[in-house]
This record gives structure tokens, sequence and C-alpha cells, in this order.
């Protein structure tokens, strides 16, 4: 089993009237800066405020009825699990969540107001996937992973088979720009742009420090992050990626590019002042790229992805003050 295009089309036939339409975003200014045209799906408006309910909506819909009715856990820093959150209450289902201490309080505070129960951990010291497993074991809940995971990857491709579809004929598009994590979204995306799009670029963008993708690909086997915290944009904070989405990006010809805090401020900042829209730092990483031309080739057009909007006042107010 892997993603393919056949499987995106499911999932976003699956999700359709439960996950949200999403706009596509221009910017003049935005054209100037990067040098080349360019769309933004704005998936920080999706449902839980970022494209992780595309996936967690689309792995739901595929479990059977005893495991829905035993329940749903997922591990996230944030976004994740506050899409696993939304997506179980819309379809009645108990969901636990796993989430680092030191995630945003407005990602705990949302993931326990849409009814999760909610278990924090120590991003430092404990074993996530430990406690994880403990608890599936002990109570029979059925996980939903963040992004290592073929229903998940094919949910977050369908934001991508959306924009094409808006977008009619998208011929001058040959390059996309998707923030990076664990890689499910890349995957997800990269399946989707080059069967559409088979000559295009795709750039997996992290943040400087963590760019475990981009050195992974280039040296063809799974390599990890040296450090486990150190960047504003804690959405895109893993040690490695996915053995699975490593495998899906690498065989889409994704290429890594990285981007600073500073540059990620700059992002946020933009956004809101060009684009009128609240971004999270994770979800301004590949805008982020884009305003500083990490492309390695001068693109016609790039598809590129705001992934997310949570973001707590007191830092969204820190980054776009610097």
């Amino acid at each position: 089993m892997s993603i393919t295009m056949q499987s995106v089309r499911e999932a976003a036939a699956r999700i359709r009237g439960i996950a949200l339409a999403t706009p596509l975003i221009e910017s003049a200014e935005l054209d100037r800066i990067a040098g080349t045209k360019v769309l933004l799906k704005a998936e920080n408006l999706q449902k839980a405020g970022a494209f992780k309910f595309r996936g967690a909506a689309n792995k739901i819909l595929t479990l059977g009825a005893e495991q829905r009715n035993a329940g749903v856990i997922a591990y996230s820093s944030g976004n994740h699990a506050l899409a696993v959150a939304v997506a179980a209450r819309q379809f009645s289902i108990h969901a636990v969540v796993l989430m680092p201490r030191d995630a945003p309080n407005i990602k705990i505070q949302g993931a326990k107001a849409n009814g999760a129960e909610v278990v924090l951990y120590d991003r430092e010291k404990d074993d996530r996937e430990q406690i994880c497993t403990a608890l599936i074991k002990e109570r029979g809940l059925t996980l939903v992973p963040p992004y290592d995971d073929y229903d998940v990857m094919a949910g977050a491709g369908t934001g991508a088979l959306e924009a094409f579809e808006q977008i009619g004929d998208y011929g001058w598009i040959d390059t996309a720009m998707v923030c990076c994590s664990g890689g499910g979204l890349t995957s997800g995306w990269a399946t989707t742009v080059r069967s559409l799009i088979p000559e295009s670029r795709i750039y997996a963008v992290e943040p400087e420090g963590f760019d475990d993708t981009a050195r992974s690909l280039e040296q063809g086997v799974r390599v990890s992050n040296a450090k486990k915290s150190g960047t504003i944009c804690d959405a895109l904070i893993v040690q490695t990626p996915g053995a699975m989405t490593f495998d899906v990006m690498r065989r889409c010809g994704v290429e890594g590019v990285s981007v600073s805090d500073d540059d990620i401020r700059g992002a946020m900042r933009f956004a809101f002042e060009h684009l009128k829209l609240v971004l999270e730092p994770g979800g301004a990483a590949a805008l982020a790229a884009l305003l500083t031309r990490k492309f390695r080739h001068r693109p016609s057009g790039v598809l590129a992805i705001l992934s997310g909007g949570n973001v707590d006042r007191n830092t969204f107010m820190e980054c776009i003050g610097r």
C-alpha cells in the first residue's frame, strides 16, 4: 500500500462537505518580491485552524464502527491533536490527545474545548510514542498518526487537489512550496503535484537547525535533528521524517530548503499587513521561503500553502512586532 493520486481523490470525496474549501490568495506585492506569480492556499482558515483537519477526518472516516466506539488517540505538538479533537467531536467519537507541555496554550485549550482528553508530556524527557502505546494497550484506542500514515497523507493532499480544481488552467504553475514537519503534508502535496504537473519542482520548507527532511533527502537515508526544541516553529519540530513519508518524498523528487526564525517572523508580518491573515510560525514557513527566494530555479508560477494559524496572542505580537 502507498499513497496514490487515486487515494487522494478518494479522500477528497470522503471529506467533501466535512472539511472546508479554503480560498486561494493572491498578492501583487508577494509576486514582486518573489519574482514570480504566486497562489497561496489558505489552510490557516481550515477547520481547527490548520491543514491537519483534512488528514484527521479522512483517517477517522476509514475506521470501522468498533474502532470508533472504542475511541481514538493522537500525539502532536498541537495542530494534529487539535484537528483530531475537532474531527472526533464532529463524528461523536472520544479522543485522547498527547501534547507537549510547551505547546501553545491556544492549541491545548482548543483540544480541551472540543471535548478531547488531553495528556501532557515533556518534549525533552518523555517518549510520546511509548506513552501512546501504553494507552492504546490499556484502553483499546485506535491511533490517528500525525503524518506517517497513507490515509493521513492522502487527506493532506486534498488541499493541493482542491487548489488545482480552483485554478482550472494551471499549466503555468511549475513549483510547489510546502511547510514540512514529519512529511505528511509534503507527501500528500508532492503526490498530487507530481501527478498533475510531472515536471514540477517541489520544495519542503523547514526551520533552520531542524532540516532533517532536507538532509535525509540529500543523503538518501533518514537522519535526525540534534535538538528537540529551539525554534519558534513549534508545529514543525520532529526528530526525523517518517519512514513512509520519507519514501514518498524521495520518490516524488522533493527538495529541502530551510528558513530562519527571523524569516518566519517577516512572513507572519507580511501576511498580517498585506494579506490580512494571521499565521502561526510553522504555518508561515512556505511564505517565508517565497519572500526570501529560497527556490533553486527560476519558477514560472508557484502554488504554496499557508498551513496553519493557531498562534497565541503574545507570540503573534512578539513575532510581528520585530
